[in-house]
């Protein structure tokens, strides 16, 4: 399959309309939004039957400050929901498996597979998202809590399996599980015998040819990797998902993304198509949103009178959009290394009813109370603090996490006291917040101040009695 040749020239497109929302427009919307410090780089796709489009703005990093282009490389997070439910698909297509296993067919005799009212799960139960099982496991303490799934094992998958409680009926009720997702991703690769990256490779990759579509990072690829990036600009380290990979571990362009795209729109022909079209169908309401539907891996919307499938997602770093309109044969790819949703404006490029509003920085807290411990101290930090809360500076937001991300800074660069100092304000400003209580709990753990952090813990247990994490952690201190 040759590729398309990308449009890059702003010339050439001016006056040209896509839909309802001009091309220009677009690339304005794009430069506006990393102006205003949304993301370092943004960069649109899009495939209709006049060809490829692509706009980028901003750069891979600021240590490598270039304009991204076509085969610039992201992590897409979520978007590999929709190729672990596309596998899912292709197996059951060629009878390699039913949809309707139940999990219990393919994990090791020792697992206990959750049984509700009589019902086990299945294979589409995991691809729906109605398992009733939560976003994350609980059951992680990791070596880096910046990349806190990187030594999650099988091991601990499945023990988190036999202990799983549902408290809901299985196919009953929508809950977004990258829990689910990973148990799903498990199994097909024990259904193949094959890592969770050659499978992918292998039945979807080759046949499209996107070779950019990975898990793994060679030295050329991690040298064209956009850098990820926090909410407010700091860089972040990749993310690794291990034995969850199904859920979230894939890399790769626009340029891959966009054959995918015309691949599912039905414009490139494909023996994968049927399994396509599979994963298409409507499988269940989402709850919440009488507009929105789940399928296997996409979310399909009818609003108003619109049938269009996406997905979108994202990692520490980085933030995703996928989606096609089947109808007017329409497909957008936005990608961008930052912390900050892009949703809206891929939206936008489908229904043109749907406004991008102006992002606006909401992080000049963090940024001033960092540099004035730098400068001058936690005490000074402190203080500076509370004059700009009582002066009601409607330029400085006073949310939680502007103090819990400036902690984590400090614990991440070793600066334990300070960090402590922060999370200890935080703990007071938001009394009624267990996340303060957890991060110092976890900041006096990770500094063998065991009987500290049990405190912290217990405080902060006291506060959510539900939270189960918190009460793992417990148990593994005491």
């Amino acid at each position: 399959m040759k590729k398309i040749s990308c449009v890059l020239s702003f010339l050439l497109i001016m006056g040209a309309g896509f839909g309802q929302v001009p091309l220009d427009s677009i690339k304005a919307i794009i430069k506006r939004e990393v102006a205003n410090k949304r993301s370092k780089s943004i960069i649109v796709g899009i495939i209709d039957s006049s060809g490829r489009h692509i706009f980028a703005e901003g750069i891979i990093s600021d240590a490598h400050p270039v304009a991204p282009d076509g085969n610039t490389l992201y992590e897409i997070g979520s978007i590999t929901k929709v190729f672990t439910s596309l596998l899912l698909a292709d197996m059951s297509v060629k009878h390699q498996l039913k949809l309707e296993d139940p999990i219990s067919m393919f994990l090791p005799a020792w697992v206990k597979t959750p049984v509700k009212n009589g019902k086990e799960m299945s294979l589409l139960t995991l691809s729906t998202h109605r398992s009733g099982m939560p976003r994350f496991p609980y059951n992680v303490d990791p070596k880096n809590w910046d990349n806190p799934y990187a030594d999650y094992t099988e091991k601990q998958l499945y023990e988190y399996v036999s202990g799983f409680e549902p408290d809901v009926d299985f196919d009953t009720r929508w809950r977004y599980s990258n829990t689910a997702y990973g148990l799903l991703g498990n199994i097909l690769c024990r259904v193949a015998g094959k890592n969770f990256e050659t499978l992918v490779k292998q039945r979807i990759g080759t046949p499209l040819q996107m070779n950019n579509t990975v898990v793994t990072l060679n030295k050329k690829r991690l040298a064209n990797m956009a850098i990820g990036h926090t909410e407010y600009g700091q860089p972040t380290v990749f993310t690794d998902l291990a034995v969850l990979d199904g859920a979230g571990a894939l890399r790769s362009d626009v340029n891959d993304l966009l054959t995918f795209a015309e691949a599912n729109l039905g414009m490139l022909a494909t023996g994968l198509y049927p399994a396509m079209e599979l994963t298409h169908v409507e499988q269940a309401k989402k709850d919440g949103n009488d507009n929105l539907y789940t399928t296997m891996g996409w979310t399909l919307s009818k609003n108003n009178g619109n049938y269009l499938l996406y997905k979108d997602g994202g990692t520490a770093g980085y933030r995703t959009f996928l989606g096609i309109d089947k109808k007017n044969k329409i497909g957008v790819v936005v990608l961008s290394n930052s912390n900050n949703s892009v949703t809206d404006i891929g939206w936008h490029i489908l229904d043109s009813s749907i406004k991008v509003e102006a992002y606006r920085y909401p992080w000049a807290l963090l940024d001033t109370l960092r540099a004035t411990i730098k400068t001058n101290g936690l005490n000074a930090a402190v203080e500076l603090y509370q004059q700009l809360k009582a002066g009601k500076d409607k330029q400085y937001v006073f949310k939680e996490n502007q103090l819990n991300y400036l902690g984590l800074e400090l614990r991440r660069a070793g600066n334990i006291k300070d960090a402590i100092g922060i999370f200890e304000l935080n703990a007071r400003e938001y009394p009624k917040s267990a996340g303060p209580l957890e991060s110092l709990g976890e900041t006096y753990k990770r500094n063998n101040d065991k009987k500290t952090a049990i405190g912290y813990f217990e405080k902060a247990a006291a506060l959510e009695p539900r939270n189960q994490h918190g009460a793992y952690i417990l148990q593994k201190l005491r």
